[in-house]
């Protein structure tokens, strides 16, 4: 099969890149600078062990590509940008007859839990992978991924329910290049599990190390998890238990020093940091504002985390540029009584 990586970020970077070490083929999708540092010096690609250059094909859009029936459709972009990437690829032609829409299958590794819907309106065939790969893309070209000695664990499996062989093939090549790749027949379960660590995203990116190890944080966030608990059990949702995850993941992915990678954050701090205008809370404490709002359930930390995320992303600041009164409401949330 041939893995076509639709946002060669962090992570789509960081699993194609591997897949292509790995000996499989792979075409990288990419725009800006990011493209041209592909097309010209190749993906570098490091990791706590190793400093890899890697000639992985790299194009800008869907029309460069000629689809084949054996192609895996891997969405990696921000899940705020899955639609575009979704509209333009869906209807694009297929050798032998057909569009990848009807045809091909395509993987969702992101974080949230919307992008897998967003997808079945345009593909037929939705695969869930829930991502745990801490990665980092700050510069054009390069990307860091710093966990040892597997690089990451990507559950893999149909959406919404079930599994097949196409779930095993991916999940069979993902392990044969340094990723645990389990199949589990309810893999939302397990993204939902991730999206209760991913509410301090938001966090992290507009705290940066103001609030890093700060008494505050620590309740903001504990604030933020029991407001999520409470409207997932209200909607019938069971996710993964935190015992469950560290028992797949075991000792086998380690975060390590990486030789020459810069200080940063998670996701949301990395798509502050560049600059991009846009950041992912909308579908991270946002989903739990969502599901608040329908099971009338009051959610105000995720409502100030997602509100305040978005006012550093649109207004293009730093990441941790708290003022003194965006500070002061974010101590104000972590003092109020349950």
């Amino acid at each position: 099969m041939r893995y076509i990586i639709i946002g060669a970020g962090a992570v789509g970077g960081a699993i194609g890149g591997r897949l292509f070490q790995g000996g499989h083929e792979v075409v990288l999708v990419a725009r800006g600078d990011h493209l041209a540092a592909l097309r010209e010096e190749g993906l570098h690609l490091a990791v706590p062990d190793d400093a890899l250059t890697l000639p992985v094909p790299a194009v800008a859009d869907p029309r460069e590509v000629t689809l084949r029936p054996d192609d895996v459709l891997v969405l990696s972009v921000k899940v705020q940008d899955a639609v575009a990437a979704l509209d333009a690829w869906a209807p694009r032609p297929v050798e032998g007859g057909g569009t990848a829409g009807e045809l091909l299958p395509l993987v969702c590794a992101q974080n949230g839990v919307a992008g897998e819907r967003m997808a079945l309106r345009r593909f037929r065939h939705v695969y869930g992978m829930c991502v745990w790969l801490p990665a980092q893309f700050l510069r054009p070209g390069h990307v860091v991924a710093h966990c040892a000695p597997l690089t990451g664990m990507l559950h893999i499996g149909r959406y919404p329910t079930g599994t097949d062989d196409t779930a095993r093939r991916i999940a069979a090549d993902l392990e044969s290049s340094h990723f645990a790749a389990p199949v589990p027949a309810d893999v939302m379960r397990w993204k939902y599990g991730k999206l209760l660590s991913n509410l301090a995203n938001a966090l992290d990116a507009v705290g940066g190390t103001v609030l890093r190890g700060d008494a505050r944080a620590a309740e903001l966030l504990r604030r933020a998890r029991a407001e999520a608990v409470a409207v997932l059990d209200a909607a019938g949702i069971e996710p993964v238990t935190a015992e469950e995850q560290q028992h797949v993941r075991g000792d086998r992915m380690q975060v390590r020093p990486v030789a020459g990678a810069e200080p940063g954050g998670g996701s949301s701090w990395q798509s502050l940091s560049r600059g991009t205008g846009s950041i992912e809370a909308d579908y991270l404490n946002g989903e739990i504002v969502l599901l608040g709002r329908e099971y009338g359930i009051e959610t105000p930390v995720n409502e100030v985390l997602q509100r305040m995320a978005n006012v550093f992303a649109h207004e293009h600041r730093r990441p941790g540029s708290l003022t003194p009164a965006e500070l002061a409401v974010l101590g104000a949330l972590a003092g109020e009584a349950d």
